[in-house]
């Protein structure tokens, strides 16, 4: 069984007894008739059972008690003394038992949205292929295998490996894996085209002339789509927009995929936003709500719809920001300055946009290059 508070807070048994932790081998809790109880560590020393006493709950909890056991069985291995009896069968710990468990130590440092993407790649992709195998026993081999299983679902791959490379590593520091075993360290991830897609004036032109027609039918949409195209901005950081958060002409977004971060409302943005909340009295909660006014409001049906009628069916949400920046770039906004109106993290997310100046940069040498053969007397 795995020990936790519950077994540490029950009353005395009968008689003296062990509970025995099937997450930690040679780990348990000593329970006394009298009520006294004590976690302990069983090993064997010259052919006699030996028990350690590590502590004493409540002052020292299961979650401690079982980290300190695990101490005393890695620091015994590295020094070659007698380990706990029954350590071998620590290799018996299997991956799929004590995911969740190093999960959750990891995802203290999450926010909820990292948290429920590297679940989903836990519960979709690792522990179908690993939750049957011992933990410690997960070799390199074994995630090769896995990858070539997955080459006909590569982005799939590439998400979940991180994950699984973590929990491999706080294997380690739990005890679960030997120091340095991480069997993933330096695998490859299989190579992907990022997809590029940019809105042309015609694009734009049709676009713009399906989400006038659209107005009536699907109001809440059509506003959530003129956002993304004015602002930039990611289509979660719209649909779930709060009033609250709207201080023309900023936007303050407590959190978003890289934190904290601030949308400058331009002249259109702001008409967008003045006609959504027409007739709003008090202006809080959602601003795009679901027909429940409980969560934000679905726009990829209606995305899908609508994308369809202006004739751009491979065009997704996201290419929007694309062409928002696709737009900058063509007007002469630095990548600094395009960086900053994105809100990206990081300088080299923007670079993937420096080619996109390519054409001003060779008509640029045109210019250069005629001035200086006109210079020379040289007819080109």
């Amino acid at each position: 069984m795995r020990l936790d508070g519950y077994m540490a807070r029950m009353r005395p048994p009968a008689a003296d007894t062990i509970l025995w932790d099937s997450l930690v081998p040679g780990f348990g809790l000593r329970c006394f008739a009298s009520g006294a109880k004590s976690w302990v560590i069983r090993y064997r020393d010259r052919s006699a059972r030996r028990l350690k006493t590590i502590g004493h709950p409540p002052a020292l909890d299961v979650h401690r008690a079982r980290r300190s056991a695990q101490a005393l069985i890695a620091v015994a291995e590295l020094a070659g003394l007698p380990l706990p009896e029954d350590t071998q069968t620590q290799e018996q710990v299997l991956f799929g038992a004590v995911a969740e468990e190093l999960m959750g130590a990891l995802a203290r440092s999450w926010k909820p949205s990292t948290l429920k993407r590297n679940q989903d790649a836990l519960h979709r992709e690792l522990i179908p292929a690993f939750g049957e195998m011992p933990i410690a026993t997960i070799l390199k081999p074994d995630v090769v295998r896995w990858r070539d299983s997955m080459a006909s679902r590569p982005h799939a791959f590439n998400r979940a490996l991180p994950v699984l490379s973590m929990l491999m590593q706080e294997a380690e520091r739990f005890g679960y894996r030997k120091p340095s075993s991480n069997p993933c360290r330096l695998m490859p991830r299989y190579p992907t085209t990022k997809k590029e897609r940019f809105l042309s004036h015609r694009e734009y032109r049709s676009l713009a002339a399906v989400l006038k027609d659209a107005e009536g039918e699907m109001a809440q949409a059509v506003a959530i789509i003129r956002l993304l195209i004015y602002t930039g901005a990611r289509s979660g950081e719209i649909t779930g927009l709060r009033w609250e958060w709207i201080k023309p002409p900023r936007i303050f977004l407590p959190d978003s995929k890289t934190g904290a971060k601030v949308i400058l409302l331009n002249a259109p943005a702001r008409a967008v936003l003045e006609r959504v909340g027409q007739g709003t009295h008090e202006r809080e909660g959602l601003v795009f709500p679901n027909s429940a006014g409980t969560a934000p409001m679905n726009i990829q049906p209606h995305w899908i719809a609508l994308r369809a009628r202006a004739g751009l069916r491979d065009m997704r949400l996201h290419d929007l920001r694309h062409s928002f920046a696709s737009v900058a770039i063509r007007e002469g906004i630095s990548l600094v300055q395009i960086g900053r109106l994105l809100g990206h993290a990081l300088p080299e997310t923007t670079e993937r946009y420096a080619h996109l100046a390519d054409d001003d940069v060779a008509q640029a040498a045109e210019r250069v290059s005629s001035a200086i053969a006109a210079g020379l007397g040289l007819q080109l």
